[in-house]
Protein backbone atom coordinates (compact mmCIF):
# COMPACT_ATOMS: atom_id res chain seq x y z
CA UNK A 1 0.00 0.00 0.00
CA UNK A 2 1.35 3.39 -1.02
CA UNK A 3 1.13 6.03 1.64
CA UNK A 4 -0.07 9.52 0.52
CA UNK A 5 2.69 12.02 0.10
CA UNK A 6 2.60 14.41 3.03
CA UNK A 7 1.85 18.09 2.10
CA UNK A 8 4.03 20.48 4.03
CA UNK A 9 2.14 22.95 6.22
CA UNK A 10 3.94 25.83 4.53
CA UNK A 11 2.54 24.76 1.14
CA UNK A 12 -1.00 24.60 2.54
CA UNK A 13 -0.64 28.08 4.01
CA UNK A 14 0.57 29.52 0.71
CA UNK A 15 -2.29 27.84 -1.17
CA UNK A 16 -4.79 29.24 1.30
CA UNK A 17 -3.53 32.76 0.61
CA UNK A 18 -4.67 32.39 -3.01
CA UNK A 19 -7.70 30.08 -2.76
CA UNK A 20 -9.58 31.85 0.05
CA UNK A 21 -9.60 35.30 -1.65
CA UNK A 22 -10.66 33.65 -4.91
CA UNK A 23 -13.61 31.96 -3.20
CA UNK A 24 -14.62 35.23 -1.58
CA UNK A 25 -14.46 36.96 -4.98
CA UNK A 26 -16.65 34.29 -6.57
CA UNK A 27 -19.27 34.57 -3.83
CA UNK A 28 -19.29 38.38 -4.15
CA UNK A 29 -19.67 38.20 -7.93
CA UNK A 30 -22.62 35.86 -7.61
CA UNK A 31 -24.44 37.77 -4.89
CA UNK A 32 -23.74 41.38 -5.90
CA UNK A 33 -23.12 41.26 -9.65
CA UNK A 34 -25.42 38.35 -10.41
CA UNK A 35 -22.83 36.41 -12.42
CA UNK A 36 -21.27 33.04 -12.03
CA UNK A 37 -22.66 29.52 -11.43
CA UNK A 38 -26.18 29.54 -10.00
CA UNK A 39 -26.69 33.23 -10.60
CA UNK A 40 -29.53 32.57 -13.04
CA UNK A 41 -31.34 35.64 -14.28
CA UNK A 42 -30.54 37.71 -11.20
CA UNK A 43 -30.27 41.42 -12.04
CA UNK A 44 -27.48 43.33 -10.29
CA UNK A 45 -28.72 45.84 -7.72
CA UNK A 46 -27.07 48.74 -9.54
CA UNK A 47 -28.75 48.02 -12.89
CA UNK A 48 -31.78 50.15 -13.80
CA UNK A 49 -33.93 48.84 -16.62
CA UNK A 50 -36.08 51.24 -18.66
CA UNK A 51 -38.90 50.17 -20.94
CA UNK A 52 -38.32 51.91 -24.28
CA UNK A 53 -40.44 51.77 -27.44
CA UNK A 54 -39.28 48.81 -29.54
CA UNK A 55 -40.10 50.60 -32.78
CA UNK A 56 -42.22 47.71 -34.07
CA UNK A 57 -45.55 49.53 -33.75
CA UNK A 58 -46.83 53.06 -33.46
CA UNK A 59 -47.81 54.44 -30.07
CA UNK A 60 -51.51 54.47 -29.23
CA UNK A 61 -53.33 57.60 -30.27
CA UNK A 62 -54.67 59.81 -27.47
CA UNK A 63 -58.37 60.65 -27.15
CA UNK A 64 -59.69 63.67 -29.01
CA UNK A 65 -61.68 65.98 -26.75
CA UNK A 66 -64.17 68.72 -27.58
CA UNK A 67 -66.96 68.93 -30.16
CA UNK A 68 -68.00 65.68 -31.80
CA UNK A 69 -68.00 67.40 -35.18
CA UNK A 70 -64.93 66.00 -36.99
CA UNK A 71 -64.84 69.05 -39.26
CA UNK A 72 -63.82 71.28 -36.34
CA UNK A 73 -60.11 72.16 -36.23
CA UNK A 74 -57.92 69.85 -34.17
CA UNK A 75 -55.09 71.18 -32.01
CA UNK A 76 -52.48 68.75 -30.67
CA UNK A 77 -50.62 69.96 -27.56
CA UNK A 78 -47.33 68.32 -26.70
CA UNK A 79 -46.10 68.46 -23.09
CA UNK A 80 -42.32 68.18 -23.44
CA UNK A 81 -40.26 65.42 -21.82
CA UNK A 82 -41.86 62.90 -19.41
CA UNK A 83 -41.19 59.50 -17.90
CA UNK A 84 -37.49 58.81 -17.40
CA UNK A 85 -36.70 62.06 -19.26
CA UNK A 86 -37.22 64.83 -16.67
CA UNK A 87 -36.01 67.67 -18.88
CA UNK A 88 -34.33 70.63 -17.21
CA UNK A 89 -34.09 70.86 -13.43
CA UNK A 90 -35.13 73.76 -11.25
CA UNK A 91 -34.73 74.46 -7.58
CA UNK A 92 -35.24 71.47 -5.30
CA UNK A 93 -37.28 68.71 -6.92
CA UNK A 94 -38.80 70.89 -9.65
CA UNK A 95 -38.50 69.28 -13.08
CA UNK A 96 -39.39 70.55 -16.53
CA UNK A 97 -41.64 67.58 -17.28
CA UNK A 98 -43.92 68.59 -14.40
CA UNK A 99 -44.27 72.17 -15.60
CA UNK A 100 -44.87 71.25 -19.24
CA UNK A 101 -47.68 68.86 -18.35
CA UNK A 102 -49.35 71.41 -16.06
CA UNK A 103 -49.12 74.08 -18.78
CA UNK A 104 -50.43 71.70 -21.46
CA UNK A 105 -53.42 70.74 -19.30
CA UNK A 106 -54.19 74.41 -18.65
CA UNK A 107 -54.06 75.19 -22.38
CA UNK A 108 -56.25 72.17 -23.14
CA UNK A 109 -58.90 73.43 -20.70
CA UNK A 110 -58.74 76.97 -22.11
CA UNK A 111 -59.23 75.73 -25.68
CA UNK A 112 -62.08 73.42 -24.72
CA UNK A 113 -63.77 76.28 -22.86
CA UNK A 114 -63.95 78.18 -26.17
CA UNK A 115 -66.09 75.34 -27.53
CA UNK A 116 -64.89 75.73 -31.10
CA UNK A 117 -61.92 73.34 -31.46
CA UNK A 118 -61.02 69.77 -30.76
CA UNK A 119 -57.96 69.07 -28.61
CA UNK A 120 -55.63 66.12 -28.05
CA UNK A 121 -52.57 65.80 -25.81
CA UNK A 122 -49.55 63.73 -26.79
CA UNK A 123 -49.33 62.80 -23.12
CA UNK A 124 -51.67 63.45 -20.21
CA UNK A 125 -49.52 61.76 -17.58
CA UNK A 126 -45.88 61.13 -16.74
CA UNK A 127 -44.83 58.95 -19.67
CA UNK A 128 -41.95 58.92 -22.14
CA UNK A 129 -42.45 59.56 -25.85
CA UNK A 130 -39.76 59.64 -28.51
CA UNK A 131 -39.46 62.97 -30.32
CA UNK A 132 -40.76 61.76 -33.68
CA UNK A 133 -43.69 60.04 -31.95
CA UNK A 134 -44.90 63.41 -30.69
CA UNK A 135 -45.31 65.14 -34.04
CA UNK A 136 -46.25 61.74 -35.49
CA UNK A 137 -49.34 61.67 -33.27
CA UNK A 138 -50.42 65.01 -34.72
CA UNK A 139 -49.94 63.81 -38.28
CA UNK A 140 -51.81 60.55 -37.66
CA UNK A 141 -54.69 62.48 -36.14
CA UNK A 142 -54.67 64.87 -39.15
CA UNK A 143 -54.28 67.82 -36.79
CA UNK A 144 -54.55 71.42 -37.95
CA UNK A 145 -51.93 72.73 -35.53
CA UNK A 146 -49.16 71.32 -33.32
CA UNK A 147 -47.76 73.15 -30.30
CA UNK A 148 -44.99 71.71 -28.12
CA UNK A 149 -44.61 73.28 -24.67
CA UNK A 150 -41.29 73.39 -22.81
CA UNK A 151 -39.48 75.31 -20.07
CA UNK A 152 -36.06 76.69 -20.94
CA UNK A 153 -32.88 76.58 -18.88
CA UNK A 154 -29.67 78.59 -18.92
CA UNK A 155 -26.43 78.73 -16.89
CA UNK A 156 -27.21 82.33 -15.97
CA UNK A 157 -30.05 82.82 -13.52
CA UNK A 158 -30.71 86.21 -15.14
CA UNK A 159 -31.98 84.63 -18.38
CA UNK A 160 -35.77 84.69 -18.38
CA UNK A 161 -38.94 85.09 -20.36
CA UNK A 162 -40.89 83.03 -22.86
CA UNK A 163 -39.65 82.21 -26.37
CA UNK A 164 -41.50 80.90 -29.43
CA UNK A 165 -39.52 78.68 -31.81
CA UNK A 166 -40.38 77.70 -35.36
CA UNK A 167 -38.47 75.37 -37.65
CA UNK A 168 -35.49 76.94 -39.37
CA UNK A 169 -34.86 76.71 -43.11
CA UNK A 170 -31.59 74.94 -42.46
CA UNK A 171 -33.23 72.37 -40.24
CA UNK A 172 -36.07 71.65 -42.65
CA UNK A 173 -34.00 71.13 -45.81
CA UNK A 174 -32.87 67.63 -44.82
CA UNK A 175 -36.45 66.71 -43.99
CA UNK A 176 -37.63 67.89 -47.40
CA UNK A 177 -34.94 65.84 -49.13
CA UNK A 178 -35.80 62.73 -47.12
CA UNK A 179 -39.51 63.08 -47.89
CA UNK A 180 -38.90 63.48 -51.63
CA UNK A 181 -36.83 60.30 -51.65
CA UNK A 182 -39.24 58.21 -49.61
CA UNK A 183 -39.95 54.79 -51.04
CA UNK A 184 -42.54 54.89 -53.85
CA UNK A 185 -43.23 58.55 -52.99
CA UNK A 186 -46.41 57.29 -51.36
CA UNK A 187 -46.84 60.22 -48.96
CA UNK A 188 -48.90 63.28 -49.70
CA UNK A 189 -47.98 66.94 -49.42
CA UNK A 190 -50.97 69.21 -48.72
CA UNK A 191 -53.21 66.54 -50.23
CA UNK A 192 -51.08 66.03 -53.36
CA UNK A 193 -49.91 62.45 -53.72
CA UNK A 194 -46.27 62.26 -54.78
CA UNK A 195 -46.62 58.75 -56.20
CA UNK A 196 -45.69 58.66 -59.87
CA UNK A 197 -44.27 62.17 -59.87
CA UNK A 198 -40.81 62.80 -61.23
CA UNK A 199 -37.98 63.70 -58.87
CA UNK A 200 -38.11 67.32 -60.06
CA UNK A 201 -41.87 67.66 -59.55
CA UNK A 202 -41.68 66.03 -56.11
CA UNK A 203 -38.90 68.40 -55.06
CA UNK A 204 -40.96 71.40 -56.18
CA UNK A 205 -44.04 70.22 -54.29
CA UNK A 206 -42.01 69.58 -51.15
CA UNK A 207 -40.35 72.99 -51.36
CA UNK A 208 -43.66 74.80 -51.86
CA UNK A 209 -45.22 72.98 -48.94
CA UNK A 210 -42.22 73.69 -46.72
CA UNK A 211 -42.41 77.40 -47.49
CA UNK A 212 -46.16 77.53 -46.90
CA UNK A 213 -45.95 75.73 -43.58
CA UNK A 214 -43.03 77.86 -42.45
CA UNK A 215 -45.06 81.00 -43.19
CA UNK A 216 -48.06 79.71 -41.26
CA UNK A 217 -45.89 78.65 -38.33
CA UNK A 218 -44.32 82.11 -38.22
CA UNK A 219 -47.80 83.64 -38.21
CA UNK A 220 -48.75 81.44 -35.25
CA UNK A 221 -45.62 82.57 -33.41
CA UNK A 222 -46.47 86.23 -34.09
CA UNK A 223 -49.99 85.77 -32.73
CA UNK A 224 -48.72 84.10 -29.55
CA UNK A 225 -46.37 87.04 -28.98
CA UNK A 226 -49.16 89.54 -29.62
CA UNK A 227 -51.85 87.91 -27.52
CA UNK A 228 -49.42 87.10 -24.74
CA UNK A 229 -48.57 90.73 -24.06
CA UNK A 230 -49.56 91.60 -20.51
CA UNK A 231 -50.05 87.97 -19.48
CA UNK A 232 -46.65 86.49 -20.31
CA UNK A 233 -43.20 87.99 -19.87
CA UNK A 234 -41.24 87.32 -23.05
CA UNK A 235 -37.51 86.97 -23.61
CA UNK A 236 -35.65 89.95 -25.11
CA UNK A 237 -35.38 87.88 -28.31
CA UNK A 238 -38.78 86.15 -28.18
CA UNK A 239 -39.09 84.63 -31.67
CA UNK A 240 -36.42 82.24 -32.87
CA UNK A 241 -35.89 79.44 -35.38
CA UNK A 242 -34.20 76.11 -34.70
CA UNK A 243 -34.09 72.57 -36.07
CA UNK A 244 -36.19 70.90 -33.35
CA UNK A 245 -37.15 67.33 -34.26
CA UNK A 246 -40.72 67.78 -33.02
CA UNK A 247 -41.19 70.64 -35.50
CA UNK A 248 -40.06 68.70 -38.56
CA UNK A 249 -43.48 68.28 -40.12
CA UNK A 250 -44.15 69.50 -43.66
CA UNK A 251 -47.94 69.22 -43.56
CA UNK A 252 -48.55 70.88 -40.22
CA UNK A 253 -48.16 74.41 -38.82
CA UNK A 254 -45.97 73.86 -35.75
CA UNK A 255 -44.29 75.82 -33.00
CA UNK A 256 -42.37 75.13 -29.82
CA UNK A 257 -43.16 77.43 -26.91
CA UNK A 258 -40.67 77.81 -24.09
CA UNK A 259 -43.00 79.22 -21.42
CA UNK A 260 -40.13 80.54 -19.31
CA UNK A 261 -36.83 79.60 -17.74
CA UNK A 262 -36.97 76.96 -15.04
CA UNK A 263 -33.50 78.18 -14.04
CA UNK A 264 -34.92 81.66 -13.36
CA UNK A 265 -36.49 82.01 -9.89
CA UNK A 266 -39.21 84.44 -11.03
CA UNK A 267 -40.14 82.36 -14.08
CA UNK A 268 -40.18 79.12 -12.10
CA UNK A 269 -42.36 80.72 -9.44
CA UNK A 270 -44.79 81.92 -12.11
CA UNK A 271 -45.01 78.58 -13.93
CA UNK A 272 -45.78 76.75 -10.69
CA UNK A 273 -48.62 79.19 -9.93
CA UNK A 274 -52.02 77.99 -11.12
CA UNK A 275 -53.38 81.51 -11.67
CA UNK A 276 -50.39 82.40 -13.86
CA UNK A 277 -50.76 79.19 -15.86
CA UNK A 278 -54.42 80.01 -16.48
CA UNK A 279 -53.50 83.47 -17.75
CA UNK A 280 -50.80 81.96 -19.96
CA UNK A 281 -53.24 79.36 -21.29
CA UNK A 282 -55.98 81.84 -22.15
CA UNK A 283 -53.52 84.09 -23.98
CA UNK A 284 -52.15 81.21 -26.06
CA UNK A 285 -55.68 79.89 -26.65
CA UNK A 286 -56.71 83.29 -28.05
CA UNK A 287 -53.73 83.23 -30.40
CA UNK A 288 -54.63 79.74 -31.59
CA UNK A 289 -58.29 80.70 -32.12
CA UNK A 290 -57.29 83.70 -34.23
CA UNK A 291 -54.80 81.61 -36.21
CA UNK A 292 -57.37 78.91 -36.99
CA UNK A 293 -59.96 81.50 -37.98
CA UNK A 294 -57.47 83.05 -40.38
CA UNK A 295 -56.68 79.64 -41.86
CA UNK A 296 -60.37 78.93 -42.46
CA UNK A 297 -60.83 82.23 -44.29
CA UNK A 298 -57.62 81.81 -46.27
CA UNK A 299 -58.28 81.53 -50.05
CA UNK A 300 -57.88 78.04 -51.46
CA UNK A 301 -54.27 77.42 -52.44
CA UNK A 302 -52.92 80.47 -50.60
Amino acid sequence: MVKPWPIPARTLAIAALFVVPLLVLLVWARVVLGIGPGAGARVPAYVVRLALPDGTRAVDLPPVLGPADASRPLVVIDAGHGGHDPGASGEGSLREKQLTLALALALRDALLAQGHVRVALTRSDDRFLALDERSGIARRLHADLFLSIHADSAPSADAGGATVYTLSDRGSDAVADALAQRENRADTINGVNLAGQSGTVSSILVDLSRRAMRGRSLRLADLILREGQGAVRFHVDPRREAAFVVLKSLDLPSALLEAGYISNAADARAMTDKAWRNGFAHAVARAIAIFLAEQESRPLGA
